[in-house]
């Protein structure tokens, strides 16, 4: 008999959950809206009933289910399995998580930051397969990361490892979410190249992005491919900045693989190559081509595969 988890991976836009087995295998799959505004108990209600509709296919069955793994933004208190105020989760306050789901759906439960799951996910099953140590970065509405050292999650003090996205890569860059001024995050994150181009044409620079009415970084990749000026001058910076970030990475942990999701990735080579090319720049003490910088593999999936590898390291 096979054996299998139950991985969910809980975000402010979607609940997604599936059945894998021992091997990566998605054997059944289910996702709903979060509904994140209406608070806590609606949401845990709806993971339940996608969590008790996934245990009750015949996929589950045959594969003989025995844990449950889960991803959530955190903070998180892992050992207590307690949620602290995720930011794109209304109203979760010190919720008891992996409690709730054990007494719901009767299966030992394990806890996992978010980005920490996506790492291990990349790490067993995606881009990061076959290598000892990598440190995985999410570029999106967010910057987030996670470290793989020795085959296991590095968690550092208070689970706190990995916010790669709060390193400071512009002393007086604008005020990032966190309080910080400068943040990897607030300045190459999605919204954040979005902004720096918005505020360009604010101050009376011309560009065919003024003819999108909601501008993302995602038209910014477009339009700098076909040379517009601004485009081209706020990707390049956003670019730059990330190119500092995962040079201060690879000095100081030096992983063997970098490995980077999430949308802003969504521009391919267009991010992948003058990126590479400026960390190679910036490294210095770590050969610079022995290290590579390659795009996630799991895609959307990436949340339910490492929460399953949470619970099957379990």
């Amino acid at each position: 008999m096979r054996m299998a988890v139950l991985a969910i991976d809980i975000g402010g836009t979607k609940l997604a959950a599936g059945i894998v087995d021992s091997e990566g295998r998605m054997l059944a799959r289910g996702e709903v809206p979060t509904r994140a505004t209406e608070g806590l108990e609606p949401v845990l209600a709806r993971i339940v009933t996608l969590g008790r509709s996934l245990l009750s296919r015949p996929e589950a069955a045959d594969a003989h289910v025995r844990r449950i793994g889960v991803g959530c933004a955190g903070p998180v208190d892992l050992a207590a399995g307690l949620v602290f105020k995720p930011p794109n989760l209304p109203g979760w306050t010190r919720v008891p998580l992996t409690e709730r789901l054990q007494q719901a759906l009767g299966l030992p439960t394990i806890l996992e930051n978010d980005a920490n799951a996506a790492a291990l996910g990349e790490f067993r099953y995606g881009a990061g397969r076959g290598a000892q140590s990598i440190v995985y970065m999410t570029v999106s509405t967010g910057i987030g990361g996670g470290i793989i050292l020795d085959g296991k999650v590095w968690h550092g003090l208070k689970d706190a490892a990995g916010e790669v996205g709060h390193m400071t890569v512009s002393p007086d860059g604008p005020v990032c979410g966190c309080g910080n001024r400068g943040c990897l995050e607030a300045m190459a994150s999605g919204p954040s190249i979005a902004r720096r181009a918005r505020d360009l044409m604010t101050a009376g620079r011309t560009s065919r992005l003024s003819e999108v009415t909601k501008l993302t970084s995602a038209d910014v990749a477009r339009l700098a491919k076909d040379g517009d000026p601004v485009a081209s001058e706020v990707w390049g910076e956003a670019v730059g900045y990330l190119g500092i970030g995962v040079a201060a990475v690879i000095t100081i942990l030096a992983p063997e693989r970098v490995v980077i999701g999430g949308g802003v990735t969504n521009a391919g080579d267009f991010l992948f190559e003058p990126l590479r090319q400026e960390v190679w720049r910036r490294l210095k003490l770590v050969p610079a081509e022995s290290v590579p910088i390659l795009p996630a593999a799991l895609g959307p999936d990436v949340g339910i595969l490492g929460a399953a590898a949470v619970a099957l390291d379990a």
